[in-house]
């Protein structure tokens, strides 16, 4: 009976305890409310009962005075601001002489330079990310209708005048490439949509394609589907997605990224909120003297972690700022030309086994012309990607697929300086007369093997895959968008439950 009546008296006082301190939590929290709702308001506004209540708890004050500051300062941050014209003109008078009296510029770029190729942003206020974190949806954003911009076409004339020595780009669209910048002077550092590799060939091999690669990858989960036509392994997506680690020389390229920080005078920041790149202290020469280091330019909307480190914060849109520097250094910006596109010399065709791999457009070197604009001789300019023509000099070796090909009718022809085998030697036409250069300045366009191709799908997994596309409606949206933030907010729920 003592023991029974000892635990029924311990369990009494857990159980008195735990009330205590429940009705502390809620007084406590009451308080707070309280607190808040006073200092949310003007001073004058305030009654006599309300400051004695400030007075009465100033460390509460205090603290929730600091809470509703530093929500103050995280909600400015995210909100984006423009200079004014006169101001944003002045802005960019410096930062042209900046770049002219730079001997080694370096360029960091995000996606705010491809949001006028309608390519949304991450942090921004309609930002991927931004709409994810709401519970909102993306959208449907079909990269492959994007064209290098103002901005991009501005670097790359920067770049062959010699005036720009190297970019490190994290964005995944393929711009810069598709804009004339040769890849030894690009990092792409989170992969591009257009590139596929094989890990197991060494060195690993690279298929620059016409289409996003990106349609059945995920993070860690790289393979599109393909083979290599050389040694018959998977290929896989180049993208780095978040909580992950690239390992490719190509297009990361981050050797070349590192040597081109270390002597560099002048980084141009445009479009990118810092927040990843920041976490790379080499790219910022963080090691170095202070009056040694390079001089830092920021052209954003948005707060950045670095704009206290800045020689000069420009807020304002890439293109409009570009358009202004351009002018003050008296160089010309050429119109994109998607005949001059490198990426339809460099692509290399799918063989007609693997056309069922991918459902994506294909980029097509011509807009394409309605039969009314065929005959006023006018140029549609918003459909500019199309599933291209059915080729029909294939090699016999491709004519046991002729049925899968005419079904699909996305094998994609285009006459252009290729690159090509003569002679067991590779000769890219179009980096000859470019950049008249005997070596390939891009990616090797690979020729198809006689040997039949087959893609990785089974027939079993061919025929789910089409009862499961024929029920759910596929999103345009390339593989890697927002896939990064899906998988991490559900591993987090899974670590709650």
């Amino acid at each position: 009976m003592d023991d029974n009546g000892d635990r029924e008296a311990k369990y009494s006082r857990r159980r008195v305890e735990e009330a205590q301190t429940m009705w502390l939590k809620q007084e406590r929290a009451a308080l707070y409310k309280k607190v808040t709702a006073i200092l949310q308001k003007e001073e004058e506004e305030r009654t006599q009962d309300e400051k004695d209540v400030l007075q009465g708890c100033s460390e509460v004050a205090d603290e929730v005075s600091k809470r509703l500051k530093r929500q103050q300062q995280l909600k400015s941050r995210v909100e984006e601001v423009e200079d004014p014209p006169h101001t944003l003109e002045e802005k960019c008078r410096l930062l042209a002489a900046a770049i002219e009296k730079s001997t080694s510029l370096v360029v960091y770029t995000g996606a705010g330079i491809s949001t006028a190729a309608r390519i949304p942003d991450y942090r921004g206020p309609n930002g991927v990310w931004t709409l994810l974190q709401q519970g909102k949806d993306v959208g449907n954003h079909d990269l492959s209708l994007a064209e290098p911009t103002l901005t991009h076409m501005a670097l790359s004339q920067l770049y062959h005048c010699g005036r720009l020595k190297h970019i490190v780009s994290q964005n995944c669209d393929g711009l810069h490439l598709r804009s004339g910048l040769p890849k030894k002077s690009l990092s792409e550092v989170h992969g591009n949509m257009y590139l596929e590799v094989c890990r197991s060939c060494k060195p690993p091999r690279e298929y620059l394609r016409l289409f996003d690669v990106t349609e059945r990858t995920a993070r860690f989960n790289h393979k599109t589907g393909r083979l290599c036509h050389k040694c018959g392994e998977p290929l896989q997506d180049t993208i780095v997605h978040f909580g992950e680690r690239g390992s490719l020389q190509w297009p990361l390229n981050w050797h070349a990224t590192t040597n081109a920080a270390r002597t560099a005078d002048v980084i141009l920041c445009l479009g990118s909120s810092l927040k990843v790149l920041k976490k790379y202290p080499w790219l910022w020469c963080m090691d170095m003297p202070v009056k040694k280091r390079p001089l830092l330019y920021i052209v954003n909307l948005q707060w950045t972690p670095k704009d206290d480190q800045a020689t000069l914060k420009i807020n304002g849109r890439c293109d409009d700022v570009f358009l202004k520097v351009m002018s003050h250094l008296k160089i010309a910006v050429p119109l994109y030309n998607r005949l001059a596109d490198p990426i339809f010399s460099h692509a290399t065709p799918l063989h007609p086994s693997e056309l069922r791999t991918t459902s994506r457009p294909f980029l097509q070197a011509e807009p394409i012309k309605s039969q009314v604009e065929e005959s006023q001789g006018v140029v549609k300019e918003e459909a500019k990607v199309a599933l291209g023509e059915l080729s029909t000099d294939l090699n016999a070796t491709y004519l046991p697929w002729s049925g899968l090909l005419l079904s699909q009718g996305a094998f994609v022809k285009q006459d252009h300086n290729y690159c090509a085998v003569q002679d067991g030697k590779f000769e890219c036409h179009f980096c000859s007369i470019s950049f008249s250069s005997a070596e390939c300045q891009f990616y090797l366009r690979k020729e198809l093997t006689e040997k039949a191709i087959l893609s990785e799908l089974s027939s079993e997994e061919e025929e789910n895959s089409d009862e499961g596309t024929s029920n759910t409606k596929k999103s345009a949206n390339p593989g890697w968008f927002g896939k990064g933030y899906r998988k991490t907010c559900k591993s987090k729920k899974r670590k709650l439950t």
